[in-house]
């Protein structure tokens, strides 16, 4: 397959993720660093993507969240084991916006939404029993179905700057392919592997 936008080879790849892996395909990793340049990596859900970039949600006063606002740099990787197939991306990172963490929280069940209030994402549990109990305060204090979007909760959109499509292929000769930006448009080539 010959593929001259990136966003096209990655759309055709996760339907076919969608198609065959039994849990879970939109699950990434997201390795970010600490201001010092200490990386860290873990693996979240994706929850959107277009031209623009990819989109995934979180606690901002997690980990994460605090290395993403220092250090406006991520990457992506997605694995899809049950096809052999890696999709690398690196770039820059944007807070989306907040109509857009808007519709997307409220999509999301209510426990869900209780729990981006009762957890202190990130930060030392004493005991699993606080955190049930600062769910059952979420819930008493938003009865019913709406639970607003907490302040702290938000989303981040990765703008690629760089894509690579790994394929396994026998003996260890995988295919490599590479994207890189070019004034408008992508320049692709292949990686020896």
């Amino acid at each position: 397959m010959t593929q001259t936008d990136p966003f096209e080879h990655f759309r055709l790849w996760f339907a076919d993720a969608g198609a065959s892996e039994p849990n879970d395909p939109n699950a990434m990793t997201v390795a970010s660093c600490t201001p010092e340049g200490l990386p860290s990596a873990r693996i979240v859900l994706l929850k959107d993507y277009d031209s623009r970039g990819f989109v995934f949600y979180t606690n901002k006063q997690s980990r994460k969240g605090g290395e993403l606002n220092a250090n406006r740099h991520a990457a992506l990787l997605f694995h899809w084991k049950t096809l052999g197939r890696q999709v690398r991306i690196e770039g820059a990172v944007q807070d989306v916006t907040d109509a857009e963490a808007d519709e997307y929280y409220a999509s999301r069940p209510r426990n869900s939404r209780l729990g981006a209030w009762a957890s202190l994402q990130s930060q030392t549990l004493p005991a699993r029993d606080d955190l049930l109990r600062r769910l059952d305060e979420a819930d008493a204090r938003y009865p019913g179905e709406a639970v607003p979007r907490p302040p702290h909760w938000s989303g981040y959109r990765v703008v690629p700057a760089r894509f690579e499509f790994w394929q396994d292929m026998p003996f260890r000769l995988h295919d490599r392919t590479i994207y890189t930006p070019d004034g408008g448009g992508w320049t692709t080539g292949k990686l020896y592997p």
